[in-house]
């Protein structure tokens, strides 16, 4: 029986006693579309006392943010009219509802909306949260800790010679298949940082291209994301000056990706959308190594606790952190252990192994997690496209099948936490991860080949 060579600090069951042990594993070398439900999720202020993390971190992640605005505006001209605030529109999507209740042939009880960080100003994805503010606390302590900056100036004199000629004297490196790396590397790069972006395999062209017209150093790796954040790690180790933006472990990737949901708070109010007891909400948020989601999903429940039920969304051929989750082995395990390929067209999501702080922060509060083809990915996007005129990469599209899958395959989750009686009040978010800086020749050629998929 083959062993993972990874697997030396724990007992590591031969693969047909973990096959017995969890029956969904069978199902998940198949590659085969399934829908996990956490058994260890509890209630809220159960699970809040084993965080790592506090509505008080996410708070102060808030307010940096907010001392960068000025800035941000200053230098991101797109950015003005949210006077500096990275944000993004939440939309109803009546049309795509009616069409995924047809193709399916299954009811949505409920409001469904679409969360479209694909319109994220800067850098196009829901890595603009996380990622951009990391580079900004980067910058912000230096300037502090070299008395150029005092936490009452206005932030954007950073738009100048002097502090690009000092963040200069510093670089900045980071792992990503994608996104990651375009959020960290134009946000340093306008700094003025010296930032090299190491991609792996499955990284879209143009997404290298763009950071290279940024005046990112860009090096590619023919293999996964784990070798492009290993390697990364490496540079940063040997070079004093180099900070390395830890995808797999940051606390502060994780906190900028939290900020979103006082803000989604605030839009559901302007849309008249309640979430209390008898209002439940459902959000579906596609997942890579995780820290985007689990960070969206660990302020979501520091808001509404046990009101919302957060679930991911993993291409079949990269469910990384259900197999972490489902396991209990987190970051000590990976989908090329059970023999699955990690290939697939959902490049942000194209991760082996899962985030071990993600997970484990995460795993009290998650509902599940489930996993979606890559060719239901392209007939999702058509049609997305073809119902509201909106335009995401197929990575983004994971979360679009959430409320057809819990309403079919839940049942039970719902009987349980006494939901099945308030789904016509309740409100379901899928979170549009990325798209709307994929070429316009890009983005044809993937509505041709969902509709191509769609005529079958």
């Amino acid at each position: 029986m083959r062993r993972s060579n990874k697997v030396k600090d724990i007992e590591f069951r031969e693969l047909e006693t973990w096959k017995e042990h969890y029956p969904l594993l069978n199902q998940l070398i198949s590659m085969k579309e399934i829908l996990w439900l956490n058994p260890n999720i509890e209630k809220f202020k159960t699970g809040m006392k084993k965080s790592p993390l506090t509505q008080e971190d996410v708070r102060d992640a808030e307010e940096r943010l907010k001392r960068f605005a000025p800035y941000i505006a200053k230098v991101f001209p797109e950015t003005k009219k949210m006077n500096g605030i990275i944000e993004s529109p939440l939309t109803r999507i009546p049309s795509m509802k009616q069409s995924l209740e047809q193709n399916y042939q299954q009811p949505i009880l409920g409001e469904l909306l679409l969360k479209c960080d694909s319109h994220l100003p800067i850098s196009g994805s829901i890595k603009a949260r996380g990622g951009i503010y990391e580079v900004l606390k980067h910058a912000e302590k230096l300037a502090l800790q070299h008395q150029l900056l005092t936490i009452q100036d206005d932030y954007s004199i950073l738009d100048s010679e002097r502090f690009r000629t000092f963040f200069s004297q510093y670089s900045i490196a980071v792992g990503s298949t994608g996104n990651l790396g375009l959020s960290i590397g134009i946000m340093s790069a306008k700094l003025g940082f010296h930032v090299t972006v190491h991609m792996s395999a499955d990284a879209k062209q143009w997404k290298k291209d763009l950071l290279r017209n940024k005046n990112v150093n860009v090096i590619e790796y023919d293999s996964d994301y784990s070798k492009a954040v290993e390697e990364g790690r490496l540079q940063a180790d040997a070079d004093p000056a180099c900070y390395f933006v830890d995808d797999e472990n940051s606390n502060d990737l994780f906190l900028g990706y939290a900020v979103a949901a006082s803000r989604l708070k605030k839009q559901l109010e302007e849309l008249k959308i309640t979430i209390d007891k008898n209002h439940p909400l459902f959000v579906y948020l596609p997942c890579g190594v995780g820290g985007g989601p689990g960070g969206i999903a660990f302020g979501l429940k520091l808001l509404y606790q046990d009101h919302v039920h957060c679930f991911f969304a993993e291409p079949t051929h990269s469910p990384c952190m259900l197999l972490g989750l489902m396991t209990g082995l987190h970051d000590k395990i990976s989908v090329q252990d059970i023999g699955i390929d990690n290939v697939t067209d959902a490049d942000g999501l194209a991760v082996g192994r899962p985030s071990g702080f993600v997970g484990k922060t995460i795993e009290p509060f998650l509902s599940g997690n489930y996993t979606v083809s890559d060719e239901q990915l392209y007939k999702l996007l058509k049609e997305l496209i073809d119902t509201e005129g909106i335009h995401l990469e197929p990575s983004a599209l994971a979360g679009m099948i959430g409320p057809i899958k819990l309403s079919k395959e839940g049942t039970d989750y719902l009987r349980r936490h006494n939901l099945t009686e308030k789904m016509s009040k309740g409100t379901h978010i899928i979170w549009g991860t990325g798209g709307n800086m994929v070429p316009e020749e890009m983005m044809m050629q993937y509505y041709q080949k969902g509709l191509n998929l769609t005529r079958g």
